[in-house]
């Protein structure tokens, strides 16, 4: 069974800002004539990474939710220029919407078991109204 992680996705208000982020920088990578994938840097290593990428995925927590996942691909260690071990998460460059899940702020990632796992989003009723005023209802506890 996979196992997932969870981050803040710090500076992003909604899912689409981070589409937008993801779609730039996967053509600045095209430009330079990188391979164009989808990433996030890490400074630690996941130790349970043969469970991640048995289909988990990376779990965004956008305005205090969770809101959004990215599958998971692959998890490559590096040093950086500095002599700093890091991790690049490789990521599918499709988010897929999921129920909202409230989530205090930490620091890093952590590991989220799949029973502990927001549903896949489906897009019907309150789904189909505008992220700005999903939040706004969140907010007010009405969602």
């Amino acid at each position: 069974m996979a196992l997932h992680l969870v981050k803040l996705c710090v500076g992003v208000s909604a899912i689409e800002e981070l589409q937008a982020w993801v779609d730039y920088r996967i053509s600045e990578r095209r430009k330079t004539g990188k391979e164009p994938f989808s990433f996030h840097t890490t400074r630690m290593v996941p130790k349970r990474a043969e469970e991640l990428l048995d289909g988990g995925s990376l779990y965004w927590v956008i305005k205090g939710n969770i809101q959004v996942r990215q599958p998971l691909h692959d998890i490559r260690p590096f040093t950086d220029g500095d002599g700093i071990g890091r991790c690049d998460l490789v990521l599918e460059p499709r988010l897929i919407a999921t129920e909202w899940q409230p989530r205090r702020a930490f620091q890093g990632w952590r590991y989220l078991k799949p029973e502990d796992a927001p549903a896949d989003l489906k897009l019907n009723g309150a789904n189909r109204l505008p992220p700005e005023l999903r939040l706004e209802l969140a907010d007010l506890g009405l969602l």
